[in-house]
């Protein structure tokens, strides 16, 4: 079944720890919430949801728990050689893995359907998208 399905590979900086990610992601999201902004070190995160069934893991991980505005625990699990976080774990939404977009490297992923936390998002920004689903 699987080798009919398009594969994406999501990767470190050095290429010790992937993801590979079977079939389209069940959703795409951009994140402006300040634990984001600090974890990528950008203005958002963007993510990709998929099932944990459809994914396979590659490589050794380190991994990094919080407690977010919910109550409720995220896990990334990192590379331990250079740090890249290549995907994490939502106690909201067991049995998927968020996979950061930017470890695809991939200028033709998905765009994102919603952006969540716009409370958080910098002024200048602009997320722009043909179905964008707006949560503040």
């Amino acid at each position: 079944m699987r080798s009919s399905m398009s594969l994406r590979v999501a990767k470190c900086r050095c290429g010790e720890l992937r993801a590979e990610c079977y079939g389209e992601p069940q959703r795409v999201s951009v994140c402006h919430c300040l634990e984001c902004q600090r974890r990528t070190g950008s203005a958002f995160a963007v993510q990709a949801r998929y099932a944990k069934t459809d994914v396979e893991i590659e490589g050794s991980s380190r991994l990094y728990e919080r407690t977010g505005d919910s109550g409720m625990w995220a896990r990334y699990h990192f590379c331990p050689d250079c740090g890249s976080t290549v995907y994490y774990e939502n106690e909201d939404t067991p049995g998927v893995y968020a996979i950061p977009v930017g470890a695809f490297a991939d200028p033709n992923f998905p765009a994102p359907q919603r952006s969540i936390y716009e409370i958080r998002m910098h002024l200048w920004t602009d997320v722009k998208g043909d179905a964008i689903h707006r949560e503040r």
